[in-house]
């Protein structure tokens, strides 16, 4: 079996952020994407939150659009947000825990106590042609969970990992690193597809860039803020090439058998 391409999907939200700070047009969210893609971003993330605290609605319309690459919309599993994303159509839609209080996305969404809400909520979403991604915790039993309300990929939570390397915790980084390949292996046998980010950088991309079963990283943060002191697409860009020197390096995987869990 030879070795997937990985693709990487470039998050705007905090271009939002920070036009939000003054109140006006600039900096324009959809500028950035148009950039980030020029780059080479695969596909344009962009998560609206319920406080609408940087991504807003205008900016989602504008995405859907004009963009010459996929839209991976991350929301709340609410029933607000899932009519917007029936109206707009996404490629796909990225479900993400979200509380108020939080000043980004902290950990996975809870699957297995909420199987009974999810697996409706997400056969709408798929019913109008939308792929759906579950943003969770490297976990085997929320994967498998995952595989079991119908969801149609995985997006595996870095955070911890990406903690633990600005730590300099070697033992830690290596277990999580460890969580993530079992993770992405069962995701993969489990027939999802998987992906992968929050708060990777330039020095933590490799290790999850090479694991096999990764087809997409989803980037955000770092790469606007990277983009103060030289511009989003030389930013994009750097990452492309990590992401791309990983793949390179890494060994050729066994096949695994793809199977759905029922």
């Amino acid at each position: 079996m030879s070795v997937r391409a990985l693709r990487l999907g470039v998050n705007i939200d905090h271009v939002a952020t920070l036009r939000n700070a003054r109140g006006g047009m600039h900096p324009d969210p959809l500028r950035a994407a148009h950039l980030a893609i020029e780059g080479g971003a695969d596909g344009i993330t962009a998560h609206l939150r319920e406080d609408r605290r940087h991504i807003s609605d205008t900016d989602i319309t504008r995405l859907k659009s004009e963009l010459t690459r996929p839209l991976n919309l991350e929301m709340a599993t609410t029933k607000e947000m899932q009519q917007i994303a029936l109206r707009h159509v996404p490629n796909a839609c990225c479900l993400v825990p979200e509380r108020r209080q939080e000043r980004t996305t902290e950990g996975g969404l809870e699957v297995q106590g909420a199987v009974k809400t999810l697996k409706p909520f997400i056969a709408k979403l798929k019913d109008a042609g939308i792929r759906v991604s579950l943003f969770i915790e490297p976990d085997l039993k929320t994967i498998e969970a995952a595989a079991n309300v119908g969801a149609d990929i995985v997006e595996l939570h870095t955070g911890r990992y990406c903690n633990l390397a600005l730590e300099h915790d070697a033992a830690g980084v290596a277990r999580e690193l460890e969580r993530h390949r079992k993770a992405a292996t069962a995701a993969a046998a489990a027939g999802l597809e998987v992906h992968a980010g929050h708060g990777l950088t330039y020095n933590t991309v490799k290790p999850i860039a090479a694991i096999p079963e990764i087809v997409e990283l989803n980037i955000g943060h770092f790469l606007v803020g990277e983009a103060i002191f030289g511009g989003l697409p030389m930013a994009v860009r750097r990452m492309r090439v990590l992401m791309d020197e990983a793949r390179e390096t890494m060994p050729v995987p066994s096949p695994v058998p793809v199977r759905r869990a029922k």
